[in-house]
């Protein structure tokens, strides 16, 4: 339950709210949908940030972090991609173009294109791929010559933003029941092609990140991890999606960042995951 005082700071940082209005949506695999919303967060959203979509009933306080998957040429719209999971996330599944919707934006850091050199590798798994597709597409505007490999996991052949991600990066597909590319998980996949990275970009399920943390560190690579986790107020008040780091925050004064706004992306070497 959220106090008095932490409901005053959610409402207070609550600077970015706006109305936005869907462009499209449409199911892309089984309990996976995505919406275009036309607003004005497009502006100044980058790779890795997310927005929390507000569900239309009054029961339901706080907004869904979902992570910005693309945003359009015009920087008038932006993409998410999400699955159906409760009841917020199963309503948004039913809305049409000319909905409007409440947003809470942009949030989070993003991932640090300026680190990215030689070889680099795009790691997603499951629900973490979103937002691999406009990293993915900055890279490459950034440097029309940069190799790029984008290794993406799926639990079978039910896949999504393949198609998209292979306008930008070589695509690399693993699956969990063997149906399509290599059976396993990504880094069955890297492993299978013999990658070695000289920087590593990643989201998906702990376990994986996990792996990659271990991975980049045997290598003595720098990798990118954002991590997946179930947040609240998404504002850092509430202090309800915390991770053990390296370093103290300047907020609790323990060695503990915030995700939704220290993070949701870290350099692996200075999270305990």
């Amino acid at each position: 339950m959220i106090d008095t005082k932490r409901r005053k700071e959610i409402k207070s940082g609550m600077k970015k709210k706006c109305i936005g209005v869907v462009r499209s949506a449409q199911e892309l695999a089984m309990d996976i949908y995505d919406l275009w919303i036309e607003t004005e967060l497009a502006a100044d959203a980058k790779p890795g940030q997310f927005v929390g979509v507000f569900t239309s009933g009054d029961s339901t306080l706080l907004p869904r972090p979902i992570s910005i998957c693309e945003v359009d040429k015009e920087k008038t719209a932006i993409r998410i991609v999400y699955r159906v999971v409760g009841k917020g996330t199963r309503e948004f599944s039913h809305y049409k173009a000319g909905r409007r919707v409440w947003l809470l934006g942009v949030l989070g850091n993003g991932y640090p294109l300026e680190k990215a050199e030689g070889y680099v590798l795009l790691l997603g798994g499951g629900i973490g791929i979103p937002p691999l597709v406009e990293l993915a597409k900055q890279l490459r505007e950034c440097n029309p010559q940069m190799k790029i490999t984008a290794a993406v996991g799926y639990r079978s052949n039910d896949l999504f933003l393949t198609e998209e991600l292979s306008q930008y990066a070589d695509v690399l597909v693993a699956s969990e029941d063997g149906s399509v590319g290599t059976k396993g998980n990504v880094m069955d996949a890297i492993k299978e092609n013999n990658i070695t990275p000289d920087i590593i970009y990643s989201c998906g399920p702990m376990m994986m990140l996990k792996a990659i943390k271990n991975y980049a560190e045997e290598l003595n690579i720098p990798a990118y991890i954002s991590l997946e986790e179930r947040m609240a107020c998404g504002v850092g008040a509430c202090l309800g999606c915390v991770c053990k780091t390296t370093h103290k925050d300047h907020h609790s004064h323990v060695n503990n960042a915030r995700i939704c706004t220290d993070g949701p992306v870290f350099e692996a070497k200075e999270v305990e995951i």
